[in-house]
């Protein structure tokens, strides 16, 4: 089955504009995720700055920005005026600071004046539960469960998506997303789940044209890359 047939929106995750517009006009993904990692990585220097060239260049499709403040009440400073750059935005709001408080009352508050929220770094089960129950049912919002990030831990992520699946049901305008995606195959097997949303980075978008390709044929391109690695390494024995 290919990417394009799948019920799950395919997000891709980054902070190079160049790469955003590119992917953007191929149409395969139908949203946009950033956060102040992948930005500083891509060398971004001011955020408002590239957030607008970003919303100006992509007017029509969800896009998160995340507030970085580690205040609560820098939190909802911050996620106000990010609202008001587009109405695409989506406000990423960590479920806790760096110090473990947690901003369920931030999200609250928000929810509770129209914010389209994504509430972000999301690993538990019970932490989905108490986000749901503070996020308005009818005010679209976002859960991203970072599901590669379980998996890095030894434990596998699918039966915990499951549970968060259920816990969301409860309020359909929030969406569960699976993040910090390490392969292809993890949008399979967050579709097969019932994810609406999979955030990809870019790097592994470009696999997308591996999908359906014959394995014989992906074995024997495997040994041809060896083979010319080999010989343009000057290798002899």
């Amino acid at each position: 089955m290919s990417l394009k047939d799948l019920k799950i929106k395919i997000f891709a995750d980054g902070a190079e504009l160049p790469g955003m517009v590119r992917l953007y006009k191929e149409g395969l993904v139908k949203g946009f995720t950033t956060n102040p990692t992948l930005m500083k990585k891509a060398g971004v220097t001011n955020y408002e700055q590239f957030a607008r060239e970003v919303l100006k260049a992509i007017p029509d499709l969800p896009i998160s920005f995340e507030v970085f403040s580690d205040e609560l009440d820098g939190m909802e400073r911050e996620a106000r005026k990010i609202a008001g750059w587009a109405k695409n935005v989506n406000i990423k709001i960590p479920v806790t600071n760096s110090l473990g408080v947690s901003t369920v009352p931030v999200i609250k508050k928000l929810s509770a004046e129209g914010a389209q929220l994504n509430v972000t770094a999301v690993l538990t089960v019970a932490q989905v539960r108490a986000i749901t129950d503070a996020l308005q049912a009818k005010v679209p919002s976002i859960i991203s469960v970072f599901a590669g990030r379980i998996a890095d831990t030894g434990v596998d992520p699918i039966p915990v998506m499951k549970e968060c699946m259920s816990i969301v049901r409860s309020k359909p305008a929030i969406e569960l997303l699976w993040a910090s995606t390490r392969e292809l195959l993890n949008i399979y097997q967050a579709d097969a789940v019932g994810c609406a949303i999979i955030t990809v980075p870019h790097d592994i978008l470009k696999k997308a044209s591996l999908v359906g390709m014959d394995l014989t044929a992906l074995s024997l391109d495997t040994v041809k890359m060896f083979k010319s690695d080999a010989t343009s390494a000057g290798f002899s024995l």
